[in-house]
């Protein structure tokens, strides 16, 4: 039987009268990734921030490997293995492209460093970090300061910062948002590159539905905060809860 590395159960959090996210019970296992969708103000962008520790539940756990981690922090859940590009993954911008990927490394290995003195010695992670830059195409700026890439090399970057932390679970906002129509398919790639080598957990919001036909193992689908549907893909997609309320026409025209 697969493990399931990551676990909610009844999870929730209320904003005044507002239930943003409302007691949803999903869990996610070693090796599956699993599209969360719905409509905007559905839920899943609170749903991760629940997940990754950025915001506290008002009720409900978050258990990675059965550990009850819903009370820790951001810092204390991506030391135990929970990664979110986007949003945990913060550049530098004053900083090399390389001295970003390296730095992570290094907090992961819990050496020490300094910002401004990089230690050259250590090339066993220079040679790491270049080799996850390579995977995201960017080791040709890996001299680059960061506040000088594009907008759509920056989200490529964050994934090799996320690539390089190396979590049990991969948590992906809209990987490609605001990335040109070239620039995409590279982090869809990775994703898919991912799932094909490891044994971990992928959590995926996305809105385009072709990308989640060709990536996803599962589908859940939140509607006002609520689990609304959970299953593989051509069934989710095909039932009456996602298309008369939750896809539309966005379904029939893929």
């Amino acid at each position: 039987m697969t493990q399931t590395l990551l676990e909610t159960v009844d999870l929730s959090v209320r904003f005044g009268g507002h239930v943003a996210v409302d007691k949803v019970s999903c869990a996610f296992r070693a090796g599956e990734l699993t599209a969360i969708v719905g409509p905007n103000g559905a839920g899943k962008t609170t749903y991760f921030n629940l997940i990754s520790g950025q915001i506290a539940a008002t009720q409900g756990v978050v258990r990675l490997k059965g550990e009850n981690v819903t009370r820790l922090g951001v810092a204390a859940r991506c030391h135990r293995g929970v990664g979110r590009a986007f949003q945990l993954t913060n550049l530098f911008p004053a900083l090399s492209v390389l001295e970003n990927v390296r730095l992570v490394m290094q907090a992961r290995q819990r050496r020490g460093f300094s910002l401004f003195s990089m230690a050259s010695a250590q090339t066993d992670v220079t040679s790491a970090a270049r080799a996850v830059l390579e995977r995201v195409r960017l080791d040709r700026l890996r001299d680059q300061l960061v506040s000088e890439l594009s907008h759509g090399n920056q989200r490529k970057l964050e994934v090799a910062m996320l690539i390089a932390l190396d979590p049990l679970v991969f948590m992906f906002d809209e990987p490609t948002a605001g990335m040109s129509v070239d620039e995409a398919p590279v982090v869809l790639d990775l994703i898919a590159e991912l799932k094909r080598e490891t044994d971990r957990t992928i959590l995926l919001v996305e809105h385009k539905m072709d990308v989640i036909r060709t990536l996803a193992d599962r589908i859940i689908v939140l509607h006002n905060g609520a689990l609304a549907a959970d299953g593989e893909p051509a069934e989710v997609i095909a039932s009456d809860v996602v298309q008369e309320a939750y896809m539309g026409k966005e379904i029939e025209n893929v």
